[in-house]
């Protein structure tokens, strides 16, 4: 039995556009949910065509409050992400670890 989730980020958002954090919150949600159940998570953004760090901050970075880094990167895959959008993750993810590293400062 396959215990893996994929979500299409344009299903769940409903538009090629990917730049509220409240559009964001609700990816959030289902990661996490499925997180908490040691599901793994595949992120299509398949027809995204503009995303920005607001909403990458709601969906993915404030995962990094919850769950360890470890357990981020065993369960949760994206694909079909754009060059430049890849970049802008990358630099999400390492300001969420700074930030839940060191919420105090």
């Amino acid at each position: 039995m396959n215990n893996n989730l994929q979500f299409s980020i344009f299903e769940i958002v409903g538009s090629q556009l990917c730049v509220a954090s409240c559009d964001g919150q609700r990816v959030y949600e289902r990661i996490a949910a499925a997180l908490k159940e040691r599901r793994g998570v595949t992120l299509s953004f398949y027809s995204i065509t503009t995303l920005t760090a607001a909403f990458l901050n709601a969906a993915i970075g404030q995962l990094y409050g919850e769950f360890s880094e470890e357990q981020i990167r065993a369960l949760l895959k994206v694909q079909d992400m754009q060059s430049d959008d890849l970049v802008l993750l990358k630099r999400v993810v390492e300001t969420a670890k700074q930030y839940f590293k060191d919420q105090k400062r």
